[in-house]
């Protein structure tokens, strides 16, 4: 009888872990790759992407679906995203067989300078409210992708957004938590409610929202093109607002917008190009990190283990405090892209490491003088986008102007008030920027179009999948839902960052003897159910033809081709 309980209850445990089990791919993967011949479209939301997809099924092309998905995105994730916002895009052209670099992020307006803040006795810039706003960029990148690479008219791809918008669509889980979130801090603010709380409550899973005026501003900018929203009625409207809420944005600041076209930079990680935007972003910090892991040997550590936590966590130490320093508007500054990202720089920067111990400081280099939505898609003809983006902190400034249905950015918060500093807030400036695609080529070929959103966490996260594919073997799917590593606060005392080493934070998923080792180390350990970003890719398989892709499971997300 023994014998046979023993039996069973072997039987019973296998068959319950393997039930727990894939049967495919790591214990840690949520679901499969999604593969597909004609097109793939991955966003943070199904219906966004199904709007992506039928963008290309109906014969537009990846660049008409990008913007058509984040038209939606911002209509349905405005927690994250919206045309009060910037964008930031890498596109390969399948016809030029190159990658191009969209840089459409706004700029500081024309009165906002040092002294303003300095005669009010100011030391930070607030996070909310009129004053941070900048120039909003995302529609003027819009119709600047369009122009250069769309196909269908501008009409056909923002309809599917303004019939959501009209007849309105259902909330899900995670949005409706951040948007109540949202209402607790933005609900006494002008124009709040009438948009995000239609009933006086705010809004949760399953309620139907309808955004009217959103739908509206859709469509003229759809008629106008991008100068309905930067001349004419819908500027004034944003900067009569912002002026009577205490903000200095004027109609010049938003008529003198444009985007910039930018060669995007790279790095070769063992045989694969990895490519970002340069600065005013953050994107050199995840090459920076990269190249300063390469000499390690990666593989054999194994994913996990405290040695490559460690070893990890330092390298992003090093290049967080060159972030600090030097990324910057690089119109107002010469900076020193190329040698951030060169082999030899990483090489002496990895000398500061210790192999045993913990760094509590390290200080920026010596150079010699010389919240957010992440998407991706791609198309039949071999076009692939890789498109980020945001408001910032999440819904952005309270600023909704009024009968316009969307609410503005708080990017300027993001500049320093130091005198001398690369960053330092300066009229018509871009401020230091955190949203950031990125690319992947092999042999000058396209291979994958992927992003991670989440602030400060984005590079990070960007070297952490590279690193998961490469070195660690993973799948696209595992690349983006294996346990992540994010090391918060500066090392060096600023005051507001953390200070004495930063804080590591870790998934849950790394093994307790790895963790004590690293605490013997001297890392400060947490654990945080968030703030590890979210995780989109599309992966161009030439030998056999087909693209892969990949969703985030911490979000809403959905990959989907035909």
């Amino acid at each position: 009888m023994k014998s046979l309980y023993t039996t069973l209850t072997t039987l019973i445990i296998s068959t319950l872990m393997h039930g727990q089990d894939r049967l495919t791919g790591r214990n840690f993967a949520t679901r499969s790759e999604v593969i597909a011949q004609n097109g793939m479209v991955a966003t943070s939301h199904p219906l966004a992407t199904q709007i992506g997809l039928d963008i290309l099924k109906n014969g537009g092309n990846a660049i008409d679906a990008a913007i058509a998905a984040n038209a939606a995105l911002g209509l349905m994730e405005p927690t994250g995203c919206g045309i009060g916002g910037d964008l930031f895009a890498i596109v390969w052209s399948a016809k030029d067989q190159k990658l191009y670099g969209l840089n459409a992020s706004g700029r500081s307006p024309a009165k906002l300078d040092l002294a303003y803040f300095k005669e009010r006795d100011m030391d930070k810039i607030p996070a909310y409210g009129a004053l941070p706003v900048s120039v909003p960029g995302c529609v003027d990148g819009w119709f600047e992708l369009h122009d250069k690479f769309g196909k269908m008219k501008m009409q056909d791809v923002l309809s599917p957004a303004i019939q959501y918008a009209r007849d309105g669509f259902p909330v899900t889980e995670l949005i409706g938590h951040y948007l109540t979130l949202s209402s607790r801090r933005f609900k006494e603010y002008p124009n709040f409610t009438d948009v995000y709380m239609p009933n006086g409550q705010p809004l949760k899973k399953g309620d139907v929202f309808k955004n009217p005026a959103l739908a509206n501003t859709y469509e003229k900018i759809a008629k106008g093109g991008r100068d309905a929203f930067y001349t004419g009625k819908m500027a004034k409207t944003i900067a009569k607002f912002l002026q009577e809420q205490g903000g200095v944005l004027s109609v010049e600041d938003l008529k003198n917008h444009d985007s910039e076209w930018v060669e995007p930079v790279s790095t070769n990680y063992r045989g694969y190009d990895v490519w970002e935007l340069p600065p005013n972003g953050q994107g050199i910090a995840a090459l920076q990190i990269l190249n300063i892991m390469e000499s390690y040997d990666v593989q054999e550590m194994g994913f996990g283990s405290a040695e490559y936590v460690h070893y990890f966590t330092e390298a992003k130490k090093l290049a967080f405090e060159d972030r600090a320093k030097y990324y910057s508007d690089p119109a107002f500054n010469d900076l020193p892209v190329e040698q951030l990202i060169s082999k030899e720089y990483a090489d002496e920067r990895r000398k500061l490491i210790n192999d045993n111990r913990a760094a509590r400081r390290y200080d920026a280099g010596e150079i010699e003088k010389g919240n957010t939505i992440y998407l991706t898609t791609a198309d039949k003809d071999g076009n692939m986008v890789s498109l980020i983006q945001s408001n910032y902190r999440g819904m952005g400034s309270g600023m909704v102007p009024p009968g316009l249905g969307f609410m503005l950015q708080d990017r300027a918060e993001l500049f320093a008030l130091e005198e001398g500093h690369y960053n330092v807030v300066e009229p018509n400036k871009r401020p230091f920027h955190t949203i950031i695609p990125a690319f992947i080529t092999k042999n000058g070929k396209p291979f994958i179009s992927f992003g991670l959103m989440g602030g400060a966490m984005q590079p990070q996260g960007h070297a952490q999948v590279v690193m998961n594919i490469i070195d660690f073997g993973m799948n696209l799917q595992e690349a983006g839902d294996a346990p992540r590593i994010r090391h918060a606060g500066s090392s060096q005392p600023t005051g507001s960052e953390m200070t004495d080493g930063g804080q590591l934070y870790l998934e849950s998923g790394f093994d307790y003897e790895e963790i004590r080792t690293l605490l013997r180390k001297g890392h400060k350990v947490s654990f945080s159910a968030g703030a590890y970003g979210g995780y989109q890719a599309i992966m161009w398989d030439a030998k056999n033809g087909v693209y892969y892709g990949a969703s985030e499971s911490r979000k809403d997300g959905q990959a989907a081709g035909y």
